[in-house]
């Protein structure tokens, strides 16, 4: 009896062995083929951009001639575009997400509002365009200008960046608020010293994902009516502009095979931007690591 119930569990061992190694062999795949995907899609991005990646590139404007577009209207737009939605998005989502989960109470009302919010993270972004184009472009009527299209694009990250504020703050653990309100901290002292720093690396991790959404987005801005060809810089948030997304839209559009290449450089140059940010973001998240 003793000899059949080893023999069992031998079994039982040789079989979730099997297993393991065969979802383990299926993980290595998945993972492969992601990172293959990837390394053809920047080879294929680098091969045809980077004939055309120059200082030339970069200063000049659009043209109608390949060998003398330029990224630079698009360049500068976008940065104006991402000074608006990067402090309008964070901190409007920081403090949602701050009273939802310190202040709030909990009750169906409260549950609600929480579920909605989640559910808004995967609202499809021509929506939040609609929004856009009937709030702020006509409604407020601010036009097609920066300030229009940074406050449409805050709306499409807001409900990323409170869920994840979200999560970082339950995260916390409620021993270190006691210890803080037994010390004599009042709420809001507790949150600002004790809670949102441990907070700051995950709340980063979903700023971050949801700015580098942000600036590759070019749904909204077609549908607010961003212009995709201009001569000039904008001065101010009130000035139309164009963006990375949009010039590249419309290279990628165009029958001419060179305006292809030109697209690839411009992806270039968005990839570009999209990892400085992520470095910086990623180097404050880091300097807050939380270590329990």
């Amino acid at each position: 009896m003793k000899y059949l119930q080893q023999e069992t569990v031998t079994k039982r061992m040789h079989s979730r062995l099997k297993m393991n190694g065969l979802w383990k062999t299926l993980f290595i795949l998945a993972t492969s083929f992601a990172l293959l995907a990837l390394a053809v899609l920047l080879f294929r991005i680098l091969s045809q951009g980077a004939g055309y990646l120059n200082f030339d590139f970069i200063t000049n404007f659009a043209s109608r001639i390949p060998e003398k577009a330029g990224i630079k209207a698009a360049l500068i737009g976008s940065l104006w575009l991402m000074a608006i939605v990067a402090p309008v998005s964070i901190i409007l989502g920081v403090s949602t997400a701050i009273y939802l989960e310190e202040y709030a109470k909990k009750n169906k009302l409260n549950d609600f509002i929480r579920m909605n919010i989640s559910n808004l993270a995967g609202v499809p972004s021509i929506v939040f365009g609609l929004l856009g184009l009937t709030i702020f472009v006509r409604l407020m009527d601010l036009g097609k200008s920066i300030l229009a299209a940074g406050f449409t694009m805050s709306l499409l990250i807001l409900p990323v960046i409170i869920v994840a504020a979200q999560e970082a703050i339950r995260a916390v653990p409620n021993e270190q608020r006691e210890a803080s309100y037994g010390m004599g901290a009042t709420k809001w002292q507790t949150i600002v010293r004790v809670v949102l720093p441990a907070a700051i690396p995950g709340i980063l991790t979903g700023s971050i994902l949801a700015l580098s959404r942000a600036i590759g987005e070019t749904a909204p801005l077609v549908v607010i009516g961003i212009p995709v060809i201009l001569q000039f810089l904008p001065t101010g948030i009130m000035d139309s502009f164009t963006a990375l997304p949009m010039q590249i839209f419309d290279w990628a559009k165009r029958p001419q095979e060179e305006f292809q290449y030109v697209a690839a450089a411009g992806i270039i140059v968005l990839m570009t931007v999209l990892i400085f940010m992520n470095s910086i973001a990623i180097f404050i998240r880091n300097k807050f690591q939380k270590r329990y």
